[in-house]
């Protein structure tokens, strides 16, 4: 190794660190939500770590790719609230549910319809899906800053700038710009740590996490393989089916594409996305997608695999360091996901706003991602818009068929769920 890439490995490790401590939160928020659904948190923890190590070992071997995987927020969501709780499916059924889908995932990753549907992708919606996760990852920062809250006149309103943790927010806001304007190396990752420091110097910090008894392990048997098949013949497994299919696809697309510096890896990293999901429904946890947080990585300098690697073993270090998560505020992270999603905003420059069949699409689609909450009703708004505002001026001649299929794809996925 030459002394050259000694500075690179180093960039490369923090921006693993950075990028896991920004998602880091995955690992106990991901149980709790599954738990509504069934699934025991005690166990389902196990099952998040794994597949997040999993994937995280996978886009770094096999796409060599800045990537961090883990049980989508959105996609947890859907599995919950949508299919067990609103369609009635036991927990089994939705793992059922989320290998098939996964399983058409793969299928769609590995052969030439991937790249297809990849490339049948108007590029102002790409634009529009990156800087619409990035407004998303701010809202989420700025909720996690104590610097919103919801409102009782509006939806959002001013948090209380009296409020520490608001204030540690702030202080950590600032210091975060700080490095980052003077090009401070693994600056995210400092300012997190002197955050961290004071709340805790201060005990600011509360302790709420899952209690991992290790000693259980030996019970996470009872979610590996745990699929029910039972309701597969029935019409609504397969809504379902459909449903989770759309938001796995178009989801991995939208982020890939977002967040990849190298999109000469998409390829790979899509492909690697694919299996994992399919890995993490056999593991007993809702599919994985790539986190928007990697964004925080990369922007710290990660380019390569060696950030996923990072990132993984720290999943893997989880199972016996997580009690230290506990003491890692919210205040701290904060600062970093709302920066990273300000940058990720930046796309914004490379819409045609003068041409309004463009722009329009592209602006439902940045604007329903925050406000809904979900990435995937934010796509088919903007997906079945998109078509239509062709047709409207008289240019349908400018997409393929395959861009009038999604449109009607992502309509239909707007009927069924208002349907539930």
């Amino acid at each position: 190794m030459s002394s050259n890439n000694v500075p690179n490995r180093r960039v490369e490790v923090m921006a693993g660190l950075t990028s896991f401590f920004a998602i880091s939160y995955i690992v106990i928020v991901n149980p709790l939500i599954l738990a509504d659904g069934g699934i025991p948190a005690e166990l389902s923890v196990f099952a998040t770590i794994f597949a997040s190590a999993i994937g995280c070992l996978l886009m770094a071997f096999w796409a060599d790719a800045p990537i961090i995987l883990t049980p989508g927020m959105g996609i947890n969501a859907f599995f919950t609230y949508t299919v067990v709780v609103n369609m009635g499916f036991r927990w089994q059924e939705a793992l059922a549910i989320s290998l098939v889908s996964a399983l058409i995932f793969f299928a769609l990753a590995v052969t030439r319809a991937g790249r297809v549907l990849a490339d049948a992708v108007p590029k102002s919606l790409k634009y529009a899906v990156t800087a619409g996760i990035g407004l998303f990852l701010v809202e989420i920062g700025l909720e996690k800053a104590a610097l919103i809250r919801a409102g009782e006149n509006s939806i959002l309103a001013l948090g209380d700038l009296r409020n520490p943790s608001a204030l540690l927010a702030l202080l950590g806001l600032v210091l975060s710009l700080l490095f980052y304007q003077r090009r401070v190396k693994g600056g995210f990752f400092i300012a997190i740590l002197i955050v961290t420091v004071i709340a805790n110097a201060l005990g600011l910090v509360q302790a709420n996490t899952i209690e991992i008894d290790m000693t259980r392990l030996g019970e996470y048997g009872a979610l590996l393989f745990a699929e029910d098949f039972s309701s597969m013949l029935t019409v609504s497994f397969w809504l379902a089916v459909f449903s989770m299919t759309m938001i796995l696809v178009f989801e991995s697309i939208g982020l890939l594409e977002g967040l990849l510096p190298d999109t000469a890896k998409f390829r790979n990293a899509f492909r690697a996305s694919s299996l994992t999901a399919v890995l993490s429904s056999v593991l007993g946890t809702s599919p994985t997608v790539a986190a928007a947080e990697s964004a925080a990585g990369i922007v710290e300098g990660g380019r390569s695999g060696l950030t996923a690697l990072v990132g993984g073993a720290l999943f893997l270090l989880t199972l016996v360091f997580i009690p230290l998560l506990a003491y890692v505020p919210q205040a701290a992270v904060a600062p970093v996901i709302i920066i990273t999603g300000a940058l990720m905003m930046q796309h914004l420059e490379n819409i045609q706003f003068q041409d309004f069949s463009e722009w329009f699409p592209a602006f439902l689609i940045i604007v329903l991602i925050p406000l809904t909450n979900s990435i995937s009703t934010g796509l088919a708004f903007g997906f079945a818009a998109h078509p239509m505002m062709k047709v409207f001026t008289g240019r349908r001649h400018e997409l393929g068929t395959l861009s009038y299929v999604l449109g009607v794809l992502f309509l239909l996925q707007l009927v069924f769920e208002a349907a539930q």
